[in-house]
């Protein structure tokens, strides 16, 4: 297999709990995340990697209806049921997704993957520089840069959050261990909030997929977000990778 993509799900939330359950146009915020993800030319394959928490049956459950792959691991140990989930298949590349961007885009998915074997780095994102909405959040590695993290990591943070270990010690920071590059936004949007988090965003995500529809690209959806003040007001309190500062802010060895 040449490209995996793993996108990881779990109902648990300390800010939104259930919230890739909640539902727009009949559909859960997760199946439309699965779906948009599914659209992706160059993905082969999806995994839907969970945990082992009874309470995330659902997660399977909603996986196998859309026809997926499903791996279950750790809660907290991120990175162990990340890379246990790609582990049999070993692909050439991985695709990082987390079902908090239901309206992922996966014409946006092709170009960060394109961009990461065209140049053959081991580790590429759109989010090295964020100007990219939030919630429009891809990465793409190699799977031996994943195996590498996976034994190396020790800090709560590297292993709650799956790539910072490789992002920290890559040469877009200066680093040796990893060749990485940033896929660029011509213009800034890092304002813009697409992902689900909070109560507020899932009202913006109703407004968008109801003016727009299920299928719309990240740029008009950013465009409606942008030119509706009335709607970017919702949500545009919250701060970006709040979950990752406060495992920071909690940092310890494991």
């Amino acid at each position: 297999m040449n490209v995996l993509a793993i996108t990881q799900a779990r109902i648990g939330s300390t800010r939104l709990p259930g919230k890739v359950l909640k539902k727009v146009d009949n559909k859960t915020l997760l199946e439309i995340h699965i779906d948009r993800i599914l659209k992706s030319i160059f993905i082969d394959k999806l995994v839907v990697a969970t945990t082992n928490n009874k309470e995330d049956e659902s997660i399977v459950e909603i996986a196998s209806k859309c026809n997926v792959s499903i791996s279950r691991g750790s809660e907290m140990d991120v990175l162990d049921r990340f890379y246990k989930a790609a582990e049999p298949f070993k692909p050439k590349w991985i695709v990082r997704l987390t079902s908090d961007c239901p309206l992922i885009d996966p014409s946006l998915i092709d170009e960060v993957i394109k961009f990461a074997i065209d140049k053959g780095l081991d580790y590429c994102s759109n989010t090295l520089v964020e100007r990219y909405p939030d919630g429009q959040d891809v990465e793409v590695f190699k799977y031996e840069a994943l195996e590498s993290a996976w034994k190396e990591s020790k800090l709560l943070s590297e292993r709650e959050h799956v790539t910072p270990y490789i992002k920290k010690n890559s040469s877009f920071f200066g680093k040796k261990r990893f060749s990485s590059d940033n896929y660029p936004c011509s213009e800034n949007y890092n304002n813009v909030r697409l992902t689900i988090d909070e109560k507020e965003d899932y009202e913006v995500i109703k407004i968008l997929i109801k003016e727009l529809g299920l299928n719309a690209s990240w740029t008009e959806y950013t465009n409606y977000y942008v030119s509706h003040k009335d709607v970017s007001s919702i949500n545009s309190i919250f701060i970006r990778n709040q979950g990752y500062y406060k495992s920071l802010e909690n940092e310890q060895n494991i």
